[in-house]
C-alpha cells in the first residue's frame, strides 16, 4: 500500500478519485469499505475506557465509514483533517459556529448562498456576532472594511447565483494579516478545479450533496481545515454532536469514483450551452465565469482548473413588472429540464432566481436571471428544451 501511496501522489484526478479514501486490505480485499452502524463502541477495560485510548470510542465520533470519506476528501484538499456533517448549510454553520464568539465581527460576501445569509442575519445575530457584508470583487481592498473585532471572512467562489469571481489569495492575505480566519464555500468547483488551502483559505466546505454524490438523492456535507484550524474544528464538532451518517458517507465516497468524469460532461454542455446563449438576441447577457465576456473571467482563468455545470443568464424583458411573467412562461414550457432547487445531479434543472437579499450587489436590470444546471442528458435535446423555454418567454 504505501507504494501504491507514493504513485497516487503524482497520479491524474480521475486515478486519485478511484483509489482514495480506504485500503481495501483493510477489509479482506473487498474494494469498497463496509457501513459500520455504530451508536455504541466497547473498551476492553476500564483504564482504556477511562482514557479513551482507541481510535473509535462512539460513533458521533467517527466509523471506519466516515473516516474513508474524510481520507478521501484529505486528499483531494490537501488538508489536515475533515469533518462530515449533515447537510451543505451545517459545512457553513459548524465552522462559524467554531471561530465566531459574542462579540466578533464577521464580513460575508455579498453573493452569499442565500441560506448562509439567513443564519447570520438570525443565529449569529441573535449570538451577538455582527455581521457586514462585502462586494466579492473587493481583493486586497477588504482591509478597508477589517476592524479590531474582525475574527472571520467568508468567501465564495463563483458567487451563488450570479457567479460573481473572488480574488481569494488577495482577500487570504489581507485576512490573514489581521488575524482573520478565511472560509470558502467551494461546492461550485470541487477540489478538483479549486483547492481553496493552496490559496490561502483555512476552512474549505462543500456541499458534497452536489457533485460529489451526483444523484440528487444525499444530503452531506465536509468541512476541511488546514493544520492550524483542525482542531478548534473538530472539537467545535463534537461539542455540537453534528455527524454525518455511515450510510450516506459510503454514497458520497461511491459518488466521488465518477465525479470526474461526470464533471467533464457537465463542463463540456455547459459551456456550450452557455456560448449558444450568449449568441441568442433575445438574452441579455449569460452568467458563466469560462466566458470571456463574463467580468470575473480573468481571476477564472488565472486560477480554476475548470468550471461546472451551473450558470445562469439574463433573459431580457421590455420592463420589470415582465420580469416574472417572462421567467414563469419560460420555466413552465421546459419538458426535460426539472424545477428544482438543487444541482450537481445527473438531471437538468432550472429555476428563477432571486436577489432581493443583496446588500452591495446590484440585481442585473435587463429582465429576469435564470439558472440553469446542465445535466448528463444529450446535450441537442438540453438545448431544444431550452428553445421551448425561449419561445415561450417571447411569446408573454
Amino acid at each position: 500500500m504505501n507504494e501504491k501511496k507514493s504513485f497516487l501522489a503524482s497520479a491524474g484526478p480521475n486515478t486519485l478519485l478511484a483509489h482514495i479514501g480506504n485500503d481495501p486490505m483493510d477489509y479482506h480485499g473487498f474494494v469498497n469499505p463496509p457501513v459500520v452502524h455504530a451508536s455504541t463502541v466497547l473498551f476492553p477495560n476500564a483504564a482504556t475506557m477511562e482514557s479513551r485510548a482507541q481510535k473509535y470510542t462512539y460513533g458521533t465520533r467517527g466509523t471506519p465509514t466516515t473516516d474513508a470519506l474524510c481520507e478521501a476528501i484529505d486528499a483531494l484538499e490537501g488538508s489536515a483533517g475533515t469533518i462530515v456533517v449533515p447537510s451543505g448549510l451545517a459545512a457553513v454553520t459548524v465552522p462559524f459556529l467554531a471561530f465566531l464568539s459574542a462579540g466578533d465581527h464577521a464580513l460575508i460576501v455579498d453573493s452569499v448562498y442565500f441560506p448562509t445569509r439567513n443564519f447570520c442575519d438570525t443565529m449569529l445575530k441573535r449570538l451577538g456576532v455582527s455581521v457586514e457584508y462585502y462586494d466579492p470583487m473587493i481583493g486586497a481592498g477588504i482591509e478597508s472594511l477589517i476592524k479590531p473585532n474582525t475574527k472571520l471572512v467568508h468567501t465564495e467562489a463563483p458567487g451563488s447565483n450570479t457567479f460573481e469571481m473572488q480574488d481569494i489569495r488577495a482577500i487570504s492575505t489581507v485576512a490573514h494579516r489581521h488575524g482573520c480566519v478565511v472560509t470558502m464555500d467551494n461546492t461550485w468547483a470541487t477540489p478538483l478545479y479549486f483547492k481553496p488551502l493552496d490559496h490561502g483559505v483555512d476552512i474549505s466546505i462543500h456541499a458534497s450533496t452536489k457533485y460529489p454524490s451526483g444523484h440528487s438523492d444525499i444530503l452531506l456535507g465536509t468541512v476541511s481545515a488546514n493544520a492550524a484550524h483542525w482542531e478548534p474544528l473538530k472539537e467545535a464538532n463534537i461539542t455540537l454532536g453534528i455527524c454525518g451518517s455511515p450510510d450516506d458517507s459510503y454514497q458520497i465516497l461511491r459518488g466521488l469514483r465518477t465525479m470526474g468524469v461526470r464533471l467533464d460532461r457537465h463542463q463540456e454542455s455547459a459551456l456550450y450551452i452557455a456560448r449558444w446563449l450568449e449568441e441568442r438576441e433575445d438574452v441579455a447577457r449569460v452568467l458563466h465565469p469560462a466566458l470571456p465576456s463574463f467580468p470575473g473571467h480573468e481571476l477564472w482563468k488565472r486560477d480554476f482548473a475548470g468550471s461546472s455545470g451551473i450558470f445562469s443568464f439574463v433573459l431580457k424583458a421590455e420592463s420589470k413588472d415582465r420580469f416574472k411573467a417572462k421567467a414563469h412562461a419560460f420555466l413552465d414550457a421546459l419538458s426535460l429540464f426539472g424545477l428544482g432547487y438543487s444541482w450537481g445531479g445527473y438531471e437538468s434543472l432550472a429555476l428563477h432566481v432571486g436577489l432581493s437579499d443583496r446588500k452591495i450587489c446590484a440585481a442585473p436590470s435587463e429582465g429576469p436571471v435564470l439558472r440553469l444546471q446542465i445535466g448528463l442528458e444529450d446535450v441537442a435535446d438540453i438545448r431544444k428544451d431550452i428553445e421551448a423555454g425561449l419561445a415561450a418567454a417571447k411569446a408573454v
